[in-house]
């Protein structure tokens, strides 16, 4: 479902100081896989993820989501992804109802209003969807995202850090939705510095830091790779991520 091959991102190459954000990353995510990409602040996670929902174009390499090229149609990309960015742009001035009324008439999505009011149902939104967004909290700012993203029921469902913000309830809501997405045969692809979350939700997980894939795998397997049977997700990350800057400053 998501598929890389030699990602590599410099950003400010011209005449400035150049930065590389990535760096040839290589990733297969599967049909029905729930996929956690971890990383430290300013690892490359949320430049993977605009790459992949066709908002950012790598400066080589190449990446395809449901078999769609993400360079040459990211339009097509956008149809059959249901995209949650670590910060929400939205329409402010709108209430959230007539909002994501129109982000159903953007996908054509027929029953849309039954939609919106089970989603708002499940995420706890339904008594403030007359409001304004101008009038919500950050928390009510990402259900209404995560509601939108969910509409259209898409085939891939990428979030960055979608857990930041959502009450206990809400974020046991959207961890259950994940799995189902998953057992339906569609696939999730979320970043999140939750380990917790990350250990016990997903099928794998891939940890990058500095730009480059350091590790690979489900949690069984990184465990058996480090020789640490008892070791945390958390553990394994640390170690991992702490490696790669000690190479990286060599």
């Amino acid at each position: 479902m998501i598929s890389t091959s030699g990602l590599t991102k410099i950003y400010g190459k011209d005449g400035g100081e150049a930065k590389r954000a990535l760096s040839d990353l290589n990733l297969e995510v599967r049909p029905g896989e729930l996929y956690g990409f971890l990383g430290p602040n300013g690892a490359g996670k949320t430049t993977t993820i605009r790459i992949l929902a066709g908002l950012l174009k790598p400066t080589s390499g190449n990446a395809s989501v449901a078999g769609i090229d993400v360079l040459s149609d990211p339009i097509g990309v956008k149809r059959v992804i249901g995209y949650v960015p670590d910060e929400p742009l939205l329409y402010e001035n709108m209430s959230a109802l007539r909002f994501l009324s129109f982000i159903a008439d953007v996908f054509e999505v027929t029953d849309g209003r039954d939609r919106i009011l089970g989603l708002a149902e499940e995420f706890e939104l339904r008594d403030a969807l007359a409001d304004r967004i101008s009038s919500y909290s950050h928390g009510m700012r990402q259900k209404v995202a995560i509601i939108a993203a969910l509409m259209h029921n898409p085939k891939v469902f990428i979030l960055d850090e979608p857990i930041v913000g959502l009450d206990p309830q809400s974020s046991f809501t959207l961890k259950e939705k994940m799995r189902r997405h998953c057992s339906a045969g569609h696939t999730v692809f979320f970043s999140t510095h939750v380990m917790e979350v990350a250990e016990r939700l997903c099928d794998r997980v891939g940890i990058i830091s500095h730009g480059r894939l350091v590790a690979e795998g489900p949690l069984e397997e990184l465990r058996e790779r480090a020789g640490r049977s008892d070791a945390t997700l958390e553990n394994l990350f640390l170690e991992l991520t702490n490696d790669s800057r000690s190479a990286a400053s060599n």
